[in-house]
């Protein structure tokens, strides 16, 4: 291969790829392994252009034995390592090496990993609770009748909670499935949300808070899949029910039509906000993360499955929205759902 057919061919791939000579030094990259090693690697020697040792050691290694190898590059884009194998092979006398990122693929799998491990853990609690219970009941217990319907209750309690993971899990998955299809029914939030309210009737009585309405949305439209979004505000009313100030005030508003920049166009707000004690600065990054929790026990006491705002945020997600969170310790939280309006002709951005 003639270095004008080279170059050309380098040029055309599509992962970062460089040419090292018999020389060592780097004789050829494409824009990808420019943008990804900087203008200054050509013509230098290998060794200094890369500066990583145990790739610099595959590279030798295939050198010598003209076998392909595959090595490992690491940089950091922003404040996140980005992973490559490098794939290295002998060729027309010098060396070829593709540069493939596998940092997706290796987050995926870690959070798999994480994902399985963490759905074990809230699990394995409440199932060897019903198992001990069980084994105590047609041993010990056999006889007695208040310690059976004491523990009876538990083992419907410990119950509910793994059908309520199990549900939260299914609605994620069937949240996720759905992500990238844009809702397109056109529907009033204000209405929803007065219909989700009325159904959670039963549990705000049982938490004897107050929660109030406000409608000042002028009736504006957005495109949004009602059902999805009756489960947002649930789960939201929900949270300031179980973690809101006992027999507290909850209000649930919605708001606009106004500019969002975080939208680029129009946009309502839907907020509930409650005066509970509030939630610590460092905690409000990671809420809306899978089975994240501030405080583990009282969440487990009161029922939760920590999915309940990942549920949220994948929702807002596929309605091409933005979830805002907000607390001031000793006073309360809002979270505020913002939804672009429907508009006959949209802005174009």
């Amino acid at each position: 291969m003639n270095d004008i057919s080279a170059k050309h061919v380098i040029a055309a791939l599509p992962f970062p790829t460089v040419f090292i000579t018999a020389n060592q030094k780097v004789a050829f990259a494409n824009r990808p392994a420019i943008e990804l090693l900087g203008e200054q690697v050509l013509n230098q020697n290998f060794v200094f252009a890369l500066r990583q040792p145990g790739l610099i050691a595959a590279i030798e290694d295939t050198a010598a034995s003209l076998e392909k190898r595959v090595g490992k590059f690491t940089t950091t884009v922003g404040q996140s390592d980005v992973r490559y194998d490098v794939h290295i092979a002998p060729a027309d006398g010098g060396l070829v090496l593709t540069f493939v990122d596998t940092s997706e693929a290796k987050d995926l799998a870690s959070f798999r990993r994480d994902f399985v491990a963490n759905v074990s853990h809230e699990l394995r609690t409440p199932l060897a609770s019903v198992v001990g219970f069980i084994e105590t009941l047609r041993g010990a217990a056999r006889h007695d009748e208040k310690a059976r319907d004491r523990f009876l209750d538990i083992m419907e309690r410990e119950s509910q909670r793994m059908s309520n993971l199990v549900d939260d899990l299914l609605s994620l998955s069937r949240v996720e499935e759905s992500e990238r299809k844009r809702p397109t029914t056109k529907v009033d939030i204000a209405e929803i949300a007065a219909r989700a309210l009325a159904d959670l009737g039963p549990l705000i009585d049982a938490a004897e808070a107050t929660v109030t309405l406000e409608d000042h949305g002028k009736s504006t439209m957005v495109l949004a899949d009602e059902s999805q979004l009756r489960q947002v505000i649930g789960n939201l009313v929900e949270n300031a029910l179980r973690y809101g100030a006992k027999r507290g005030n909850i209000t649930v508003g919605v708001y606009g039509p106004a500019y969002e920049t975080r939208l680029r166009q129009n946009g309502l707000r839907l907020s509930v906000r409650d005066d509970g004690e509030g939630i610590a600065p460092h905690h409000l990054p990671r809420l809306a993360e899978r089975f994240y929790r501030v405080d583990s026990h009282r969440s487990r006491e009161v029922g939760g499955t920590g999915l309940g705002l990942a549920i949220v945020k994948h929702i807002i997600h596929r309605h091409r929205g933005h979830l805002l969170i907000e607390s001031v310790q000793g006073e309360g939280s809002t979270f505020t759902v913002i939804l672009p309006v429907f508009e006959q002709n949209p802005p174009l951005s």
